[in-house]
């Protein structure tokens, strides 16, 4: 398989270079933090002139490492590596698997002389306990699976079939490697059920695995649907007939979902009143993939497969992502004004910058246009207003100033947001 750059994140791990913090690199496991770490980054030190016999790298994953997993002997391993005064770097590869990891970051924070880099798969990882340890002493770089674009830069197939390929099968660098239907969907089918959820298991005691699987596939099923633990909850007992799964359990399992992050949360925002609205959320899978295998790809409905790759685009890109209320009064067809709410797919926002974002698989008609621009005629201020549309059209702006685009060149152009 081609070599696939990850030019945003060696660009995150480039300018943490002398923050003085451990430089922690998160995110969904097999999403490519390894080859990060052990590769592109440590390439990238050695053409910019550090020394071999300064970049310590421990691969914990490796059996043969096995004796580094008791905190003193790898303490005491890389201690005895630096020799001099220069610049170490010290890089290790899912750091968590050492027993009192934390206490070994704090340790090596200690080494005046090194810069720290290491991998961990989930966010116990930086849970409040840790990141109240550390007081700011960590700097996050959460890493997600390969972006649309990343993804054609080693993708060999067919240009028109690219997109259908990646919200199909997904953005785990591996799955490059499968040729076809059946290794692709066998592959995701045993990474999801021997990493994913054996990690959730040996991280949490879950007392009702079945069902904490079948609400994985509930997620799976309602991306892009408003939901909360209480509705979850009575679907369980009116559909499953399980009346041992409460709304705090459902609540719970669903926190152990993200903490592996396997998907994300939305919140619902109130664009005119400027404020948070409790549930429901939205959730949307970090992995489309996945998501399509835990449904062994029964419902692949390009409409919100889309939607979710709009969602994930927004994250790799930084912004924060909330799903946009929109209350509007309108004269019903008796004359009588009544309150509605208009939904915005998704608000991004990031430092100053905002944009609203309708994401529609088609619009083959003037009502259907109408029906998707319709939420952003009730927004009063000027931020930049974008409907990201399935079909192959060239770029528009209406003339209210909204950009109707194609998803493929939103999701290629790193500058879309801006056309």
């Amino acid at each position: 398989m081609k070599k696939i750059e990850r030019p945003t994140y060696l660009d995150e791990l480039i300018s943490a270079r002398g923050d003085g913090n451990i430089k922690v690199i998160s995110g969904l496991r097999r999403c490519g933090k390894s080859y990060l770490l052990k590769h592109i980054f440590k390439d990238w030190l050695i053409a910019d002139g550090v020394p071999a016999n300064h970049i310590l790298l421990y691969d914990l994953e490796n059996r043969r490492n096995k004796h580094l997993l008791d905190p003193d002997v790898l303490m005491d391993t890389i201690e005895n590596k630096i020799t001099d005064d220069e610049i170490y770097f010290i890089l290790i590869d899912e750091v968590q698997k050492v027993k009192e990891f934390t206490e070994v970051l704090e340790s090596l924070l200690l080494i005046e002389n090194a810069e720290v880099y290491v991998t961990g798969s989930n966010s116990k990882f930086l849970s409040k306990d840790i990141v109240t340890e550390f007081r700011g002493r960590a700097t996050e770089i959460h890493m997600y699976p390969l972006s649309f674009a990343e993804f054609l830069t080693a993708y060999d197939g067919p240009e028109s079939e690219s997109f259908l390929q990646y919200i199909n099968y997904g953005g785990l660098p591996q799955i490059l490697t499968q040729a076809t239907h059946a290794k692709k969907a066998a592959f995701l089918g045993r990474i999801y059920k021997t990493v994913y959820l054996k990690d959730i298991y040996e991280r949490y005691t879950i007392e009702y695995p079945d069902e904490f699987e079948e609400l994985v596939k509930v997620l799976a099923s309602a991306i892009g649907t408003p939901t909360n633990p209480l509705n979850l909850a009575n679907t369980f007992k009116s559909k499953k007939h399980l009346n041992n799964i409460t709304d705090k359990t459902v609540s719970t399992y669903i926190s152990y979902i993200e903490d592996a992050f396997l998907v994300e949360k939305a919140e619902r925002y109130d664009i005119k009143g400027k404020a948070y609205i409790d549930s429901p959320f939205k959730y949307y899978f970090q992995d489309l993939g996945i998501r399509n295998a835990i449904l062994s790809f029964r419902q692949v409905e390009e409409t919100h497969l889309m939607e979710n790759a709009i969602f994930n685009e927004l994250r790799v890109r930084g912004f924060s992502v909330d799903v946009g209320q929109v209350p509007v009064r309108i004269v019903d067809e008796e004359g009588k004004q009544v309150r509605r709410t208009y939904e915005v797919d998704f608000v991004a926002g990031k430092d100053s910058q905002r944009y609203y974002i309708q994401s529609a698989w088609r619009m083959p008609d003037e009502e259907k246009e109408e029906q998707e621009s319709r939420p952003f005629r009730s927004i009063s201020d000027s931020f930049k207003k974008i409907i990201v549309t399935g079909e192959n059209v060239l770029l528009k702006r209406d003339e209210s100033g909204v950009v109707t685009i194609p998803v493929t060149q939103f999701l290629k152009d790193p500058n879309s947001l801006d056309l």
